[in-house]
């Protein structure tokens, strides 16, 4: 597994704002997104352990004000975020069916889809940084040029011994066709060091039998780390040429879904940031997707996180 050299980590891609339903008809403003999920779980469990930071654009208005002002204040780094003042953060809605979830979107005119329209503003954005994680969502808002200059800044902050994480995300609605999704992905995939699946989307959309699959796919793209979710089954570690299939533990108590895959990422993140290796990283994503399980939204309360047990960096 490469080594990530630094304790620093940027997430790239969108936040937006969240309704989360309450009961009774009721909903909770927040702010989520996949990457920023990722983000805000992995500041809050590793503390000052690490510094981790969200590279994004939003607006600049009173709903960026908050959002700026709440990820400062949950230990967050906003040095990789840009003001749009023609444009705003854009919205979803969850709905709930039982503990499943659906989602309404408005996101056309998100100042986030302009995030890598400056290419040295956002190679600076990740100088120094041990770690970028990014998603097949933060691929999909990117016109093709802004895509093009991102996949220019990878390269060479790989090259420079930086560490590219990503989770593919798959969220064909936002892609103009099936077949560009599929070239931009495995694309992605060139770049990436360490890439966190979810077999369903692979299953779907690549046609993958099985996580074995995945694992050689992925791996024959020239991915060293592959982690492949599978929801409640096991999860399959493959690295260096070895594969290691993890149970899932049981999670009672579960009363929405959404945002599991990236408190995944966030824990298995935290701890290889942290030295560990395949099998406890592994175990550290199951456990931080089960204490997002286990509440209404995106993100886990500060409480649950708080409850457990630190993560200590290996020398």
């Amino acid at each position: 597994m490469k080594r990530i050299t630094t304790r620093s980590v940027r997430a790239i891609g969108e936040a937006m704002v969240e309704m989360a339903p309450v009961g009774d008809g009721l909903y909770r403003r927040g702010f989520a997104g996949d990457t920023y999920n990722t983000a805000w779980h992995m500041a809050q469990w590793l503390g000052p352990a690490a510094e981790v930071g969200l590279v994004t654009r939003v607006g600049d208005d009173s709903l960026s004000d908050a959002f700026v002002a709440g990820m400062a204040a949950d230990g967050l780094a906003v040095d990789g975020i840009t003001r749009d003042p023609a444009r705003r953060m854009g919205l979803y809605m969850i709905e709930l069916n039982g503990v499943e979830r659906g989602f309404h979107y408005w996101r056309e005119t998100s100042a986030a889809r302009h995030l890598a329209d400056d290419r040295a503003a956002l190679a600076a954005a990740l100088d120094g940084v041990g770690l970028a994680h990014l998603s097949g969502i933060t691929l999909a808002i990117l016109s093709p040029a802004a895509r093009e200059g991102l996949f220019a800044v990878l390269a060479n902050y790989r090259a420079r011994g930086g560490v590219v994480s990503f989770d593919p995300n798959i969220r064909l609605r936002l892609w103009p066709s099936a077949d560009e999704m599929r070239a931009v992905v495995s694309r992605m995939l060139e770049l990436t060091d360490i890439a966190l699946p979810s077999l369903d989307d692979e299953r779907q959309h690549f046609g993958d039998a099985d996580a074995g699959a995945t694992v050689a796919r992925m791996a024959g793209c020239g991915v060293g780390e592959v982690v492949v979710k599978d929801g409640a089954g096991p999860v399959l570690h493959w690295a260096g040429g070895e594969s290691l299939p993890v149970p899932t533990p049981e999670v009672a108590g579960i009363v929405d879904t959404t945002g599991a895959g990236d408190a995944f990422n966030a824990g298995y993140l935290a701890a290889r940031v942290t030295g560990q290796g395949g099998a406890s990283a592994v175990q550290a994503g199951q456990m931080m997707a089960a204490a997002v399980l286990r509440h209404y939204g995106a993100l886990a309360s500060k409480q649950t996180l708080a409850d457990l047990p630190p993560l200590v960096p290996t020398p």
